[in-house]
């Protein structure tokens, strides 16, 4: 969400970040317009064990 504001490289933090992280996930999210939303709720679910409860609300 902060990314056009702070003049920052998405290419040069998506290369960092897999350094950084190695194999752990990482994933890039634009929350203001719900972009990448879907992603984070269905990794929780998958790996955090829980379960839906409903159909999320998210704009694609």
């Amino acid at each position: 969400d902060l990314a056009p504001y702070v003049n920052v490289n998405l290419d040069v933090m998506e290369s960092d970040a897999g350094r950084m992280r190695g194999k752990r996930p990482f994933g890039f999210t634009d929350l203001s317009r719900g972009k990448g939303l879907r992603e984070v709720i269905d990794f929780i679910v998958e790996h955090g064990g829980l379960r839906t409860i409903g159909a999320a609300s998210t704009a694609a």
